[in-house]
């Protein structure tokens, strides 16, 4: 068990880098698509190069292995990062659009071009993948970048400062370590890009934080992730799939399910089915497919959760190496504590229902969710569930998999989040998309200008 603690990093420092990277940043310097590659490609080979020092930091923060620790985290970074590399000639060309009739002799085009000086706030249940993806797309798009990684994973923390700072000139990326008085520090700055991965309560801190600087902000967040299995649902299937989505990172992943719906019909083989499942897998630590939970506060708080007289299975815990039992709680109702907020631990709480409008009331008389999750083969049904059920990104007939396609964007709506990543989505998010309208001085129709009559308002209205 870690109990080191984190760098610290003086307000007039991060004072004086953020004012380098903006001086930086003015210089064009990271304006060529050849110095964003090869900074791209810099990154990556740093962290194949010291891959061992990465799985050795994350199994003392959380006992997390090395097979996990690649599915999770270094995988998904990596395709992230031949994605860029791949196509951000691509991504910064300009793009050309239709010209409407009154604009003529013309074209049409937008630019892409870098935010400026970027701040990426990483969370701590992926500290690998959701600090360094965002900074993937700040780089693509042309900008600078500072880093605050989560503090609770200090060892990930650590490394990840020590790769980058060893190796990046810090007027264009940095690592800033530290615990609240750093992150309020970076705040209290201007930036042009702010993108913060974490819970509602501190997102909204960071957008207060933006607003006077009317900073662009990307906020990535979390919410209640509903799992639907319509009365149709392939159970055997379905239940296998959800498992595993539930129980990766001992529950510690924004996108997994959070609840099961379950027609009534349905709730006693379902229940036997995942308890199977987990049985199947036999999840521990020492077996690593399991994680510890991050720290003592965020054990307490999940454990707080787990009403003993609704579990159907598991509900032991051992505070002294951080880790709970998968757990499922059945008979469970809207009004109970499991349901109040996100769980983001190895808890599953599971409600029946009788109608789909039923089920659909529950999900929808809580806030907007990161994800929404349906079971289903009914064609009316997923398009009801499309149709009336609102959330950030999901699935049918699976659960989580959709952030592994880089083609699909990542992100929330509402209480879950606002803006989005991954692939191209991700150079998007931290570039501005400006429209350009070139004229040709070759010809000047006179129907814009005054001295108007009803026939020119109605040639206007055609060429329009």
């Amino acid at each position: 068990m870690n109990t080191q603690e984190t760098v610290t990093t003086p307000e007039s420092e991060i004072e004086q880098l953020v004012g380098n990277q903006r001086q930086y940043f003015r210089s064009n310097a990271t304006l060529p698509v050849e110095f964003r590659v090869s900074q791209l490609e810099k990154l990556r080979d740093l962290l194949r190069s010291h891959e061992d020092e990465l799985y050795e930091a994350i199994e003392k923060d959380f006992g997390k292995s090395k097979h996990h620790t690649q599915l999770t985290e270094l995988f998904p970074l990596f395709e992230e990062l031949e994605d860029a590399i791949k196509n951000v000639k691509k991504w910064a060309k300009p793009r050309r659009v239709p010209t409407n009739l009154l604009n003529q002799p013309g074209k049409s085009y937008i630019v892409p071009e870098p935010l400026g000086v970027t701040l990426v706030i990483g969370a701590w249940n992926f500290p690998y993948n959701l600090s360094l993806t965002p900074v993937v797309g700040s780089m693509v798009a042309g900008n600078t970048t500072v880093l605050k990684p989560s503090e609770l994973p200090v060892e990930t923390s650590r490394i990840m400062a020590r790769i980058i700072n060893e190796n990046f000139d810090p007027n264009y990326l940095r690592v800033v370590e530290g615990g609240i008085p750093e992150t309020t520090a970076l705040l209290n700055q201007r930036w042009d890009k702010i993108f913060f991965t974490g819970s509602p309560q501190v997102g909204k801190i960071v957008n207060q934080a933006a607003a006077p600087h009317l900073t662009n902000v990307t906020l990535e967040l979390g919410g209640k992730n509903p799992a639907i299995f319509a009365e149709d649902a392939s159970v055997e299937v379905g239940v296998k799939r959800l498992v595993w989505a539930k129980f990766i990172n001992s529950g510690q992943l924004c996108l997994a399910p959070d609840y099961i719906l379950v027609h009534n019909s349905m709730k006693n083989d379902v229940l036997e089915r995942i308890v199977e499942e987990i049985e199947k897998h036999n999840y521990s630590v020492e077996n690593g497919n399991f994680v510890r939970i991050i720290n003592e506060r965020n054990f307490d708080r999940v454990t707080a959760l787990i009403d003993p007289d609704k579990v159907y299975y598991g509900g032991k815990s051992d505070r002294e190496e951080r880790v709970i039992q998968p757990t499922v709680l059945h008979n469970v109702s809207p009004d109970d504590a499991v349901m109040k907020d996100e769980i983001f631990g190895p808890i599953i709480a599971v409600i029946d229902y009788e109608t789909l409008d039923e089920a659909f009331d529950i999900v929808k008389s809580l806030e907007k969710p990161l994800a929404g999750y349906l079971f289903s083969n009914d064609k009316i049904t997923k398009e009801r569930f499309l149709r009336e059920i609102p959330f950030g990104s999901g699935a049918i007939n699976d659960a989580v998999m959709q952030n592994t396609n880089t083609n699909l964007p990542f992100g929330g709506v509402g209480n879950s989040g606002m803006g989005r990543y991954h692939g191209e989505f991700s150079f998007e998010c931290f570039s501005h998309l400006k429209p350009i309208l070139e004229k040709s001085n070759l010809i000047e129709l006179d129907l814009k200008y005054y001295g108007h009559s009803d026939r020119q308002m109605n040639l206007i209205r055609k060429l329009g």
